[in-house]
């Protein structure tokens, strides 16, 4: 399921996401869930998910923990 919202982002910040979504074709949206799941590691979720049975919302949670883990570290 797709939500709509709101967001604040520098200026050039959003031309070189209009520039990169012009240059793939692509629609804004698209990059900027594309950059969310990239730093979120979604993919990785995704993957772990299905690979170990776990359910969405117990991949989530490890998910979760792990990047709090994470940006701690930094």
């Amino acid at each position: 399921m797709k939500r709509k919202t709101t967001i604040y982002v520098e200026d050039a910040l959003l031309r070189a996401l209009k520039i990169a979504a012009a240059r793939t074709g692509q629609h804004d949206y698209q990059l900027v869930e594309e950059a969310l799941r990239s730093y979120l590691g979604m993919e990785l979720l995704e993957k772990a998910g299905s690979k170990f049975g776990l359910g969405e919302k117990q991949a989530m949670s490890l998910a979760y923990e792990e990047v709090h883990r994470s940006r701690k570290a930094k």
